[in-house]
């Protein structure tokens, strides 16, 4: 059973380099691409993960290969390569709406007891 889930955005005004602070050009931010990439992992993950648990991220390594302007519409896919216990690892690809490839990452996260993960904050 292959475990994956696309999330998607368009690209606003709201999640710019200029905006973001990642940048000063009005378009997609690096940032703004890697929590969409974490976003897609994390509904993936959701698939496998008991209740009770939740996952966190650990490690992302990504690449912004490409552009996208306000407008556009860009979809990440996570896919999951690899199940250590409590760790998990996707590999990610975003792309625009022509399918153009604007991003890949791997990204590592774990699985976390929710309660005890918030309370370890307290």
């Amino acid at each position: 059973m292959q475990i994956s889930h696309t999330s998607t955005c368009e690209v606003n005004e709201n999640n710019t380099a200029e905006k973001m602070g990642s940048g000063d050009m009005p378009v997609f931010a690096t940032p703004a691409m890697i929590a969409l990439m974490e976003n897609a992992a994390m509904l993936a993950a959701m698939e496998i993960v008991p209740k009770g648990k939740t996952t966190v991220g650990g490690f992302i390594s990504a690449s912004h290969l490409k552009p996208s302007k306000i407008g556009e519409t860009v979809s990440a896919t996570a896919t999951l390569v690899k199940s250590e216990g409590k760790k998990l690892t996707f590999e990610i690809e975003a792309v625009d709406s022509k399918n153009a490839l604007i991003g890949k990452s791997e990204h590592i996260r774990f699985i976390v007891d929710r309660e005890k993960f918030l309370s370890s904050i307290q």
